[in-house]
């Protein structure tokens, strides 16, 4: 099995069972909250570790079809994979501080500096392998 298909099941399994915590997390802060609403970004780690566990199926899927070399696939998977868990670990800290509902009225030195690369790893890692599957599928490679 190819490092990047392996790197990427790992993360995808990660997530999703982070997704489940969550869930379980968001449950019974709602039912131990008199407005029957779990705080914020409980909710946002929830849905944002569902959401990256099958985003990095979609991840897999595009592997599976892409020419370049083992080294390439997995530096494209990686690069959004790691920005994936950092963006869950951000909402898990600040579900646990609970201190906002909105990561944009903290500080903002280090999201101009993150959101960048974030842009770039995320985008800049699919696009490869992307541009992989079309080089396949239409240039014959």
């Amino acid at each position: 099995m190819e490092t990047a298909t392996t790197l990427t099941l790992v993360a995808c399994g990660l997530f999703f069972l982070t997704g489940l915590l969550t869930g379980i997390w968001k449950h019974s802060a709602m039912m131990t909250n008199a407005s029957r609403m779990a705080p914020t970004y409980v909710d946002i780690a929830h849905r944002a570790s569902l959401l990256y566990a099958f985003a990095s199926l979609v991840l897999l899927k595009f592997i599976e079809f892409s020419p370049f070399p083992s080294w390439v696939n997995t530096t494209a998977a990686a690069a959004p994979l790691l920005f994936f868990a950092v963006a869950i670990g951000r909402y898990l800290s600040l579900a646990r501080s609970n201190e906002t509902d909105n990561q944009y009225k903290l500080p903002l030195d280090a999201t101009r500096v993150v959101m960048p690369m974030l842009i770039v790893a995320e985008v800049g890692g699919f696009g490869v392998l992307f541009a992989g599957f079309l080089l396949r599928r239409f240039a014959g490679w």
